[in-house]
């Protein structure tokens, strides 16, 4: 059979077009599905991959507000910000994270307290992909190590941030108290968009009291990333709005005098413009550096400050609550006089000791042999007990109580010090409550010198004083003075709530008022050296506190009393007399008599704020003026 018969051309010529129209019309429908989806992706669905492309790209960054300062009443600035240089890690983009810090710690000298710190922050509620500091305040050696090995650690980044500084910390920390960082607890109470980026908040004092008109509102960045999340460039912002600042009436020069007449010391002094309520000093002593709280205080650090015997911690200013011994007596006298229960020219005979009954106990006067025939005068000028034993029996705990409240004891009268405690006014009611024991005349007689249950903090003589010396007109303490931008103080300060002391007979704040010059002035007073040799006159009252109980027939004998167990020394006044410029109220723990040693340093004080510092000023403007003649 010839080849021929067995090929059949036209047939294969028909199958390859019928299978070449089959692959056309495939090709065909691929290539329509195919424009179809470029249709679909490019056109239809534009807006949606596009929105994802600029997400995978773009990124929106908060940007966190300079925080407002603070200065005080002269423009000296206490509170400010400056660069630090820190490490930080985004652990969504550095994983496996103990890799990374493995190879971190190869090239940075970490400490292990860092890591600790960092693993803690890291195992705590944050923010999605927010970067957890881990090496602060970096020198120019490991900024440049970083720079050289950046490509090596995706998520970590050397990022530059404003953090607080507190240029006199030891002198102002616990008036100005400090920020620190957000913990868990507070991260669950503040408002996560304006704190987005944020890493330290007001934990203490005017920190943490004006701690919304510092921290500003918070502001926003689109930035452009590669594919490891560095920043490439900035596309847009919105700047952040800056914290206030703030403008304190507390005084520096005033402040560091209070630490220094205080130097080696233990103890307190509250300072108070008596026309404002403005605290001019607020000095706990001793104290320490608010700087090491800011980014963290290392565990050795903190140790030493809160197992010190000293108690650097310790806010006596404000927290301190002691026996006001003698320093309550002109509180006494003013309560006694309205009540009617003394008179000017009442006289008491004080032997030395005072009874409530005969044959019952004796409570001692602080001079044994006793003061004679005194009035109320004399009784406030030589710090008779026994006296005030007598107006205190006579007046009862409830009456005491009254004048006592008003006077702003028992209470926290103050409009924006954060922190102060309220101290103990007993009453009948208290003791019932706290004790299970009726209310004793002998519990009114201790009373009346301020000894027994009654405590008080500085921060409350200093007021009660200021009351004093404002002839009955309040006004509560505060540190804010001014808001250095577009609010003003009053629209921050809380509302006074306090109603003035009138009395039946006002002419009685006057001779109260004679009465405290007659200790500072008087043949007898008891801080009269003190106040010899001064151009103004002063109204004070010593006060000498008890630390622990002497027996019924045991003397006081300080050579023989361990230091941390010997009287107090209070002291409480104000100066000029006749038109007051500052009330103050110090306590220097363990120190012995308040006449000795708490009165001279009120006396140092009273002459810095009325003849130093405003001679100061004045050499300072004349200076001023005669630069401003030479050169007209």
């Amino acid at each position: 059979m010839a080849w021929g018969e067995f090929k059949d051309t036209a047939a294969e010529r028909r199958l390859f077009q019928r299978r070449a129209l089959v692959m056309l019309l495939f090709v065909v429908l691929l290539m329509t599905g195919l424009l179809a989806r470029m249709y679909q992706l490019q056109v239809v669905e534009h807006d949606v991959y596009t929105t994802l492309s600029d997400k995978n790209r773009v990124q929106v960054q908060s940007v966190p507000p300079p925080r407002g300062l603070v200065y005080d009443r002269n423009g000296e600035l206490i509170a400010e910000n400056r660069p630090v240089f820190s490490l930080t890690i985004v652990p969504e983009r550095a994983a496996p994270i103990d890799d990374t810090l493995a190879r971190l710690g190869r090239i940075l000298a970490i400490a292990d307290e860092d890591l600790e710190r960092f693993k803690k922050r890291l195992n705590e509620p944050r923010r999605p992909f927010q970067e957890i500091p881990l090496f602060y305040d970096l020198g120019e050696s490991d900024i440049a190590k970083m720079a050289v090995h950046r490509h090596e650690f995706p998520g970590v980044e050397v990022t530059a941030e404003l953090v607080r500084y507190y240029p006199h910390s030891d002198l102002t920390a616990h008036a100005l108290g400090f920020v620190g960082r957000i913990n868990r607890e507070e991260l669950n109470r503040i408002d996560p968009v304006n704190y987005a980026g944020t890493n330290y908040i007001g934990k203490s004092g005017i920190e943490r009291f004006y701690e919304e008109v510092l921290h500003g509102r918070v502001g926003y960045q689109h930035v452009e990333t590669n594919a490891r999340g560095r920043i490439l460039r900035v596309l847009e912002r919105e700047n952040p709005v800056p914290g206030e600042d703030l403008e304190l009436h507390l005084d520096l020069r005033l402040q560091r005098k209070a630490h220094e007449l205080l130097e080696g010391r233990r103890g307190a002094i509250v300072a108070i413009e008596p026309a404002t309520g403005g605290i001019l000093a607020l000095a706990s002593v001793p104290g320490f550096d608010t700087n090491k709280f800011v980014t963290g205080i290392s565990v050795a650090d903190y140790r030493a400050l809160s197992e010190s015997i000293d108690k650097p911690l310790f806010n006596r200013a404000l927290r301190g609550q002691y026996p006001p011994a003698s320093t309550i007596k002109p509180m006494m006298a003013v309560a006694a006089l309205d009540s009617g229960v003394t008179t000017r020219d009442r006289k008491i005979w004080d032997p030395g000791y005072f009874q409530l009954r005969e044959g019952g106990r004796r409570y001692r006067d602080w001079k044994r042999s006793g003061h004679g025939w005194v009035d109320l005068k004399h009784a406030m000028a030589q710090s008779c007990d026994v006296y005030f034993y007598d107006v205190a029996a006579d007046m009862g705990v409830d009456t005491m109580h009254h004048y006592l409240s008003a006077f702003g004891f028992g209470e926290d009268a103050t409009l924006d010090v954060s922190g102060a405690l309220s101290g103990l006014l007993p009453s009948d009611g208290w003791k019932r409550a706290m004790r299970d024991q009726p209310w004793y005349p002998g519990d009114s007689v201790n009373m009346g010198i301020g000894q027994g249950f009654f405590l008080a903090t500085p921060l409350q003589l200093a007021t009660a004083t200021a009351l004093i010396a404002n002839r009955g007109e309040w006004v509560e303490p505060r540190l804010l003075k001014d808001i250095r931008g577009e609010g003003t103080a009053s629209e921050f300060l809380p509302a006074e709530t306090h109603k003035p002391l009138v009395l039946k007979d006002p002419e009685n704040w006057e001779y109260v008022v004679d009465t405290m010059e007659e200790v500072m002035h008087g043949a007898r007073g008891t801080a009269r050296r003190a106040a010899r040799g001064a151009n103004f006159k002063m109204a004070g009252k010593t006060g000498t506190a008890q630390v622990f109980s002497l027996g019924k027939d045991q003397e006081y004998d300080a050579e023989e009393i361990r230091e941390r167990l010997r009287d107090h020394a209070l002291f409480v006044g104000f100066a000029p007399a006749d038109d007051p410029k500052i009330a103050v109220a110090i306590i220097v723990e363990n120190a012995g008599g308040g006449s000795s040693v708490a009165a001279p340093v009120a006396r140092g004080l009273f002459d810095a704020w009325l003849e130093e510092f405003p001679a100061a000023e004045s050499a300072q403007v004349a200076g001023l003026s005669d630069q401003s003649e030479s050169e007209h």
